[in-house]
């Protein structure tokens, strides 16, 4: 699974279909995106190819890999991978695999 250079789990939103990110104010205070300020870096086992990035109503660039927008939760600490397979806000909120998919 992928974790950024802190050791946070990443995790995407099954609801969203594309890579419009639809997580904002209660969702996002939970889920929040994953950011970045200039194209993202892969390491590990990361894929640079499946990095992305996509506009927020903010203005911000949330990351995205293999198209999907991607999240933390707010409520881990580094290493920690306590909501793999939850639902919350409407959706399933699932780690993500190095290939781009959600983890089983």
């Amino acid at each position: 699974m992928l974790f950024d250079d802190a050791q946070q789990a990443i995790y995407l939103f099954d609801s969203e279909t594309t890579s419009t990110p639809a997580c904002y104010g209660e969702c996002a205070a939970a889920w929040p995106p994953v950011l970045t300020t200039g194209p993202p870096q892969a390491t590990g086992e990361a894929r640079p190819e499946l990095l992305g990035t996509t506009p927020r109503d903010d203005g911000s660039l949330q990351v995205t890999y293999a198209g999907h927008p991607l999240y933390y939760y707010a409520h881990e600490g580094p290493g920690q991978v306590l909501c793999h397979d939850v639902r919350d806000f409407g959706g399933t909120w699932l780690v993500v695999t190095p290939a781009g998919t959600a983890a089983p």
